[in-house]
């Protein structure tokens, strides 16, 4: 079989999950990526998932289009850009039968793979088990083990605490004080000073203020009329302002994925038989 028909599914279409659809659609392969109804990506400058609003979504040159239905899905490939679906549950891949699956929704647990659904499968992050569900498993863990692949057993076990930045770990991430529909009043890469108001919720009996947590650059913020739960993730803030274009590029972390991904696949092509 050719590259350019070896279809790759990517499950996910927010920053982790679209930096290994670049990589791959740069490295030749036709990429189709499934998302939800209502993608909730903050780092949406770098996010493919954008396309599920807007009907197409740029990263770094690389164009996705969003296609109505799976017939649609090879006339976007073949143009040279990437597809996108909203579909969940993945109910497309018994019609269009991928060459892999990737797992990228990163939602540290298993929301429905199985090694039968593609001849390749990979997952990133924690909730998968190398073997079991998937053929390999990707480490997301900022540290040492970042991007191994894992032939056996599973990822490390998610601690609930976002990476350290510039010095800041879990007060660098934003969540909704309350449940409601999110207005934002700033955008991504606007600096941003502590206590600002970023943001409301409109809870149906008033409104509560979503403020900054520390000064810094808005490196990602929810779209406008986002509903949320109280708890759920707003906005990330990265404290070091010498970085801004970052806002717009694909990160270190993710690149790092994302290459762990394409030398998985190819590890797993190697060992066809002949």
């Amino acid at each position: 079989m050719e590259r350019r028909e070896q279809l790759i599914v990517v499950r996910g279409a927010g920053d982790l999950a679209s930096a290994v659809i670049h990589r791959l659609h740069c490295c030749g392969f036709p990429v189709l990526a499934l998302e939800t109804e209502r993608p909730a990506a903050i780092r949406r400058k770098v996010a493919f998932s954008e396309a599920v609003y807007k009907g197409e979504s740029i990263v770094e040159g690389v164009r996705c289009r969003k296609a109505k239905q799976a017939d649609e899905v090879w006339e976007i490939l073949r143009s040279g850009d990437v597809a996108l679906l909203t579909d969940p549950r993945a109910e497309c891949l018994k019609q269009l039968k991928p060459w892999a699956l990737v797992d990228a929704i990163l939602a540290k647990k298993n929301l429905g793979i199985s090694m039968d659904m593609a001849p390749k499968t990979i997952a990133l992050g924690p909730g998968f088990t190398a073997g079991e569900d998937v053929q390999l498993v990707i480490e997301t863990k900022r540290g040492h083990d970042l991007g191994r692949i894992i032939r056996e057993g599973s990822a490390a076990p998610n601690t609930g605490v976002p990476g350290i930045i510039g010095g800041y770990g879990k007060e660098r991430v934003i969540h909704a004080p309350a449940k409601g529909i999110f207005e934002s009043a700033a955008d991504i890469a606007d600096i941003v000073e502590r206590g600002q108001e970023i943001g409301r919720i409109d809870t149906g009996k008033g409104t509560v203020p979503v403020c900054a947590s520390i000064s810094g650059i808005l490196r990602g913020i929810l779209p406008d009329g986002y509903p949320v739960t109280e708890g759920f993730k707003l906005a990330d803030i990265d404290p070091r302002l010498e970085e801004r274009g970052n806002c717009f590029t694909i990160s270190d972390k993710a690149r790092c994925i994302a290459g762990s991904v394409l030398a998985g696949l190819l590890e797993l092509e190697a060992g066809e038989e002949p």
